[in-house]
């Protein structure tokens, strides 16, 4: 199992304020966290400071903590069903921070009280003085032992994506020929950041198979394609890199889209994983949550809603687009919009910025969007019946999304937040909004942000329309050698598709 360790922005800075002292000295506070469990990767998120009071540590060029303020972390941490985070500075050092041996003894000390109070491991995190945190969790590994497991990664979420890596465990990989652009564009740094980072497409039809793309040729090292749907004829007007011997294949959008990427790789170490389930079931919500950033590339409600969860309860920056296309009795275009935004900790949620209805979530979710009587009975305007994803828009929606990543992660001229976008295609004009999230909204609340597991919110479950479009995918799949003889294609294709196998296996 992997670890990682997340802290909100704001939390971060008032981390910083407190452990880096005017006079250098070393100092100390205690936090809470809270799991979020994905398939290969446990995430720790610090969403709340305990700061000491006075007398509750001394300060002599180290830091040590009282018995008083340990027992009153273990009972905030308690009450709060969190577990306990142990945080202190390394003032003079930057980078990712190793552990002197006091560092070392105070931290394993500590293990068994903090998980013997809350049954979650200790969280020891050190931050330099270039404000780098490092991570790691003292896990039980039998009666009254207790071994450290350093953390991959620790991820800062905001307004800003940073994520400091273990250097041991994640180096930092060597820009090939194939990224000098990439490199003379924004810098080594980044593009070191770029290579280790994992990110989710979730939906692999029009926009998400050219968000994959563009991923795929900026150097990003993990990418993971979510989608339990079939590619279809009337797919290959918008979807990238499919062809008429894909749907003849009966090949899944994911397998599809992994295929283009692999071709597009520019590193030999880039990864790509093909997952043939919806986020919103158990399976695709789990490893979506591996992710360090998602892309929603989904145009119904349920998905967008189980994205936003996890944006804000996980901690995970969410970048949403959408397209709507406006028409005249549906013979001429009248208009076209298209957006992009960030959903993260301190940015306006996907629910208040109004890209789904919370209204229409419990309807896909009971199967109503797949029976053709309902959708029959709605209005001809409603978002479910529209088809307006041509590839024109889905490109320009991409580059939107893709823009809205690079300002997270890059920040050029030091701007990482360029608002929610919206581009009129009519007018030709590009508006930006700064909004926060409404007063009364649920995801931005205490109880929902930065809980990761302990939000108490189930948003996925049983999703019958992806299991039958699995079974049906499987059926046609068992057919494939007589429907390719009666399609009566080229001796070519096969060729291709042969060799295409042997490369993947």
């Amino acid at each position: 199992m992997i670890h990682s360790a997340v802290l909100l922005e704001d939390l971060h800075r008032e981390a910083a304020a407190h452990l880096l002292r005017r006079d250098g000295q070393e100092d100390v506070t205690f936090a809470l966290w809270h799991p979020s469990q994905g398939r290969d990767r446990r995430s720790s998120i610090v969403n709340e400071l305990v700061l000491p009071h006075d007398g509750d540590r001394l300060v002599h060029g180290n830091a040590e903590v009282m018995p008083q303020y340990v027992e009153r972390a273990l009972a905030e941490a308690l009450a709060r069903g969190a577990g306990v985070a142990l945080m202190h500075a390394h003032p003079l050092g930057s980078g990712w921070q190793g552990m002197s041996s006091d560092d070392r003894d105070t931290e394993a000390s500590l293990g068994p009280s903090a998980f013997g109070a809350t049954g979650l491991p200790l969280l020891g995190m050190t931050m330099a003085g270039d404000e780098t945190v490092a991570a790691r969790l003292w896990v039980r590994s039998g009666p009254r032992r207790y071994q450290r497991r350093e953390c991959e990664s620790v991820r800062v979420i905001g307004q800003r994506l940073q994520v400091f890596f273990e250097p041991r465990l994640r180096p930092a990989p060597t820009a090939g020929r194939t990224q000098v652009r990439s490199v003379a564009a924004w810098g080594p740094t980044a593009q070191a950041m770029f290579a280790r980072l994992r990110v989710g497409v979730v939906g692999a039809g029009n926009v998400g198979s050219i968000v994959a793309e563009i991923l795929a040729r900026t150097g990003i090292g993990d990418i993971r394609l979510i989608d339990f749907d079939s590619l279809e004829v009337l797919n290959l007007d918008r979807t990238l890199g499919a062809t008429r011997l894909d749907v003849l294949l009966a090949r899944s959008k994911v397998e599809t889209a992994a295929r283009a990427v692999r071709r597009s790789a520019v590193s030999r170490s880039q990864r790509v994983e093909a997952i043939e389930f919806s986020v919103a079931e158990s399976d695709g919500f789990r490893a979506a949550l591996d992710c360090d950033v998602l892309f929603s590339c989904v145009d119904r409600p349920w998905p967008r809603a189980v994205l936003n969860l996890m944006a804000y309860a996980h901690a995970i920056p969410v970048i949403d687009g959408g397209i709507l296309v406006r028409t005249i009795k549906g013979e001429r275009m009248r208009g076209a919009e298209w957006v992009a935004q960030v959903a993260a900790p301190t940015r306006r949620c996907l629910e208040c910025v109004g890209q789904y209805d919370p209204g229409l979530v419990s309807a896909e979710r009971e199967g109503y969007f797949d029976r053709p009587s309902y959708i029959a009975g709605l209005p001809e305007d409603h978002p479910i019946k529209r088809n307006e994803n041509v590839f024109i828009f889905g490109v320009a929606d991409a580059s939107l999304e893709a823009l809205q990543f690079l300002s997270l992660a890059v920040a050029p001229g030091g701007i990482s937040n360029v608002g929610a976008q919206t581009y009129t295609a009519a007018a030709g004009c590009l508006s930006s909004d700064y909004s926060p999230c409404l007063s009364t909204c649920l995801y931005s609340g205490p109880d929902i942000l930065g809980r990761g597991d302990h939000s108490g919110l189930v948003v996925t479950g049983r999703h019958e329309t992806a299991e039958q479009t699995r079974e049906t995918r499987r059926r046609e799949q068992r057919r494939l050698p007589k429907r390719i003889l009666r399609s009566g294609a080229g001796i070519g294709d096969r060729i291709i598709e042969l060799l295409e196998r042997r490369v993947a296996n």
